[in-house]
């Protein structure tokens, strides 16, 4: 019963999939002069960008912090691993 409505689908999806397309060729519609655009225009009357000084704060302490943390949780993870081996093993 399932074979005979996957067979009764199927053309169904195709027919659905083919409804979809156009026959338009897009490589007609895109070109360089009518796609890119000169960025003088938009970006006329807006302020030059400013370095924001707390962005190249050296965190290193902080990086050093969090990759010490994640090598005890990878022990800690390989200790529990192991524990449980050793239990399955006893049984």
């Amino acid at each position: 019963m399932r074979k005979f409505a996957y067979a009764a689908l199927a053309p169904l999806a195709a027919l659905a999939l083919a409804s979809c397309g156009s026959t338009e060729d897009a490589s007609e519609d895109a070109e360089a002069e009518n796609v890119e655009i000169s960025a003088d225009g938009p970006m006329a009357g807006v302020d030059e960008p400013v370095e924001d000084p707390d962005a190249a704060t050296d965190d290193t302490a902080a990086t050093e912090d969090a990759i010490a943390a994640g090598e005890a949780a990878a022990d800690a993870a390989a200790d529990v691993q192991a524990a449980a081996s050793e239990d399955a093993a006893a049984q």
